[in-house]
């Protein structure tokens, strides 16, 4: 008896078989990046030899590093089946207020600027989350409404005026340049940030929260998980972040306008989709994002090299979005069919 009784069990397997494979096609787009990586790194040093040179790596890491913070924060929004397009503006408002500070206060350390600009993305990250919580308002609409709100207030505080590199102090200027045993510490601190946000998501039951909410608000809500609550939190780290990178930006590049950070959106957001984060939640990593993020600026440096036109980054970037989305839609229908085959034999 004890035999027949587990019978049903075999009739539960496709459902290991269909998680097991979706696993490995999100492990498959990951190591598919990493092939790409290669094979473009390798083409494009045969074309110029420059390509590897010190400096292009490291204007490469850099370049990722922001990125990748960036990136970091929009995949576990768009885990919980959110998005967040504020992210450039985000970015700015806080790159500006950062520099700003560091200008009329010379004395401040780094670090007070990084705490700054966590704060600033903080607050706007609250104010994404909370209006999508309690206005029961698409995070679509939010965050394109609140990219121009914030972008509004980084033009009305810069009234038309910039901060440049040489009002700003050396120790912030060599914060964005200088290395530890030759890694940049704009790299360290975005590898930090992939790292912690990729151990809660993965190790703790906060993280394994937001995955059960992008699988599916309703049936998280029934299991006793605060969705409202998660999502909050979300949206502000994903802020947190995006302040954070604005200090990374201002760092990096010294001079700071109402400007700064415009059109990340639309690369934070292929940065994540190429890198395996599902659009339609419950899926994906942040290592796939940060890499998603470094394969983006590659192929941006590398058609910058080959003096190619910038429209084909759009392009291929626009083609790899639509691929990613495919994948995506391939393995939510491959388990749909699983789960219907189980249910068959139950």
């Amino acid at each position: 008896m004890t035999v027949t009784k587990e019978a049903p069990v075999t009739g539960a397997a496709p459902v290991h078989s269909g998680r097991s494979w979706t696993a490995n096609v999100f492990k498959a787009r990951e190591s598919g990046i990493v092939l790409a990586l290669i094979v473009l790194v390798a083409f494009t040093a045969t074309q110029n030899s420059r390509f590897l040179s010190g400096q292009s790596i490291r204007d490469i890491l850099l370049g990722t590093a922001i990125l990748a913070v960036l990136a970091v924060g929009q995949a576990i929004v768009m885990i919980t089946r959110n998005i967040d397009l504020s992210v450039g503006s985000v970015l700015g408002l806080s790159a500006f207020a950062v520099g700003s500070l560091m200008r009329d206060n010379p004395g401040l350390p780094v670090i007070v600027a990084l705490l700054a600009g966590l704060a600033v993305g903080a607050v706007c990250g609250l104010i994404n989350g909370a209006t999508v919580r309690f206005g029961q308002v698409p995070a679509l609409v939010v965050t394109l409404g609140t990219l121009y709100a914030f972008r509004g207030v980084s033009y009305f505080w810069a009234g038309g005026q910039q901060i440049n590199a040489d009002k700003l102090p050396a120790s912030f200027l060599e914060f964005g340049t200088a290395s530890v045993l030759g890694v940049p510490w704009l790299v360290l601190i975005a590898v930090l940030v992939l790292v912690v946000a990729g151990i809660v998501l993965r190790g703790y039951r906060a993280g394994r929260e937001l995955y059960a909410m992008g699988s599916s608000p309703q049936a998280a809500q029934l299991a006793g998980i605060k969705v409202g609550r998660n999502t909050s939190v979300a949206f502000l780290v994903s802020g947190a972040l995006a302040g954070l990178a604005g200090v990374l930006f201002a760092a990096r590049f010294g001079t700071v306008d109402a400007a700064a950070g415009t059109g990340y959106e639309l690369n934070v957001v292929a940065a994540a989709v190429v890198g395996g984060v599902a659009v339609f939640g419950g899926s994906g990593s942040v290592w796939g994002a940060g890499l998603g993020a470094l394969l983006l600026t590659v192929i941006g440096s590398a058609l910058a090299v080959l003096d190619i036109n910038q429209f084909w980054q759009q392009a291929i970037v626009g083609a790899l979005i639509l691929l990613a989305i495919g994948a995506d839609r391939l393995v939510a229908v491959r388990v749909a069919k699983a789960l219907k085959k189980r249910d068959s034999h139950v």
